[in-house]
């Protein structure tokens, strides 16, 4: 079968997004449910295809279980390749003959030494330096992700969107002075490379790189997860009669961005496409995101695309309060077996741990899939497919369950340690957007004692509520 005939047919906006021009870069952003991955996949086989103007062609995407998605998709179609970003990095650093890559993986433990060395010397007295270890791992990732690793570029104030108060410069200070201890470590134990920095080598090469490109295009799915030196990296690595397509949706972003696309390297000379018809949530689970889209945390820092619901009607979200609220897990799972043998069920936690204690309440007289990087193909077909909200993000599921939805769950409370809490509403808002717009049908959201506040209140005429003893289950 061809990709076109495993996939929902286009409308008629969705089809011109699909053969935009072959040429230069095109950015495509639409709320969640738009259709922006079945978009994403007709794109790259017009691209390799087309007679004439097709050629080589790479569909890129953040997220392991995604990307084996879009795979199970593409399997077979000539002249195109489905990669993590990573992976594409890895392999063009190799073409340009770096051996022996090695990734450095203990990367809080050394900026946990690097701090610890900072503290005792007694240098500083400024308040960031008492802050988690996971604070400066946040702010240097980000340091990184931005290309804003000189010293003076960085102390002088350079724009941190995400951040609900900007750091003063004495606190770049001491940032800047663990990002620099935490180089000489990774150095002294003979690492170039982390996960961060793979973007700014390649695009160092990049710019002096005369061969020919491997791809004449590469279209970005969910472009919102890259950092802006990935997108550049991207934008260089096409010959000038290629073209990169971006396909994302800033209001899943967890940091924001109000960077212009010029500086992100792209060129967008016909304006970018906007998408607002929500294709795949019912208008019932729509009206919930656009509830929680416009909720004071969900800062407006970021191109939104409000959702415009067009699917079939379906009940409203439903909020269960358990009575037995340490027991959610087990209440998610009951839940899900009960319908998994007809339907698509979706299970998404918020961490890697729930993610493990869910899975033992799972009837393994179902299918069962967890979403990670092991799920080596896409699994059409009822079944329950489980994993974190990071996890989900491009797929889509008939029913969703969402546990642990309590107050003092979400946001979590070392996300509220490291960022402070309104910075933590902003960034945990966000996530749960993702695992919402999730479902296509139905929406269970449960909870023990005080429903998250990043979710409009119980009150709200949204949802219907119940009240469940997990003896009935």
């Amino acid at each position: 079968m061809s990709i076109s005939e495993k996939l929902p047919a286009l409308t008629g906006q969705q089809r011109d997004a699909a053969f935009l021009k072959p040429d230069g870069h095109c950015v495509v952003l639409g709320t969640a449910g738009s259709g922006k991955t079945t978009m994403a996949l007709h794109r790259a086989d017009f691209l390799a295809a087309a007679p004439g103007v097709g050629g080589p062609t790479l569909l890129v995407t953040f997220n392991s279980t995604l990307a084996t998605y879009l795979r199970s998709v593409c399997e077979g179609q000539p002249n195109l390749t489905i990669e993590k970003y990573h992976k594409f990095a890895l392999g063009y650093l190799k073409s340009r003959g770096e051996v022996n890559i090695r990734i450095f993986k203990r990367r809080e433990e050394s900026m946990a030494l690097a701090l610890e060395d900072l503290r005792a010397s007694g240098r500083h007295q400024r308040a960031v330096i008492d802050r988690p270890v996971e604070f400066f791992e946040d702010e240097i990732h980000w340091m990184v992700g931005h290309g804003v690793t000189a010293r003076d570029d960085y102390l002088a104030g350079a724009p941190r969107i995400g951040r609900g108060r900007p750091l003063a410069r004495a606190d770049r200070e001491v940032v800047f002075e663990v990002f620099q201890s935490y180089m000489r470590l990774r150095a002294q134990r003979g690492y170039r490379y982390d996960w961060d920095n793979l973007a700014s080598h390649v695009l160092a090469h990049l710019g002096h790189d005369n061969t020919r490109r491997r791809y004449r295009h590469i279209v970005v799915d969910e472009g919102q997860d890259f950092t802006p030196q990935m997108i550049r990296t991207l934008a260089a690595a096409i010959p000038h009669e290629g073209s990169l397509t971006f396909f994302g949706d800033y209001a899943q972003q967890i940091y924001g961005s109000r960077m212009s696309w010029r500086s992100l390297g792209l060129n967008i000379s016909d304006g970018v496409v906007r998408f607002e018809h929500n294709h795949r949530n019912s208008p019932q689970i729509a009206a919930l995101a656009k509830a929680m889209a416009d909720m004071p945390h969900f800062r407006d820092e970021v191109d939104v695309v409000p959702p415009v619901a067009v699917a079939a009607n379906g009940p409203k979200p439903t909020v269960v309060r358990l009575e037995e609220p340490d027991r959610q897990l087990f209440a998610a799972a009951a839940i899900a077996n009960g319908r998994a043998a007809a339907r698509r069920v979706g299970i998404l936690v918020r961490t890697r741990a729930a993610v493990h204690a869910l899975a033992p309440h799972l009837d393994q007289r179902h299918r069962l899939y967890r979403l990670d990087k092991d799920l080596e193909s896409w699994p059409m077909g009822p079944g329950i497919f489980y994993g974190t909200y990071h996890s989900g993000k491009g797929l889509e599921f008939d029913d969703v369950i969402l546990p642990q939805c309590d107050a003092d769950e979400l946001p979590r409370p070392s996300e509220a340690e490291v960022h402070g809490m309104d910075e933590a509403m902003a960034r945990e808002s966000r996530q749960l957007y993702v695992a919402v717009t999730r479902a296509k049908k139905e929406l269970v959201i449960l909870h023990g004692g005080k429903l998250t506040s990043l979710m409009p209140p119980e009150s709200s005429d949204l949802f219907t509520i119940a009240t469940v003893n997990l003896v009935n289950l």
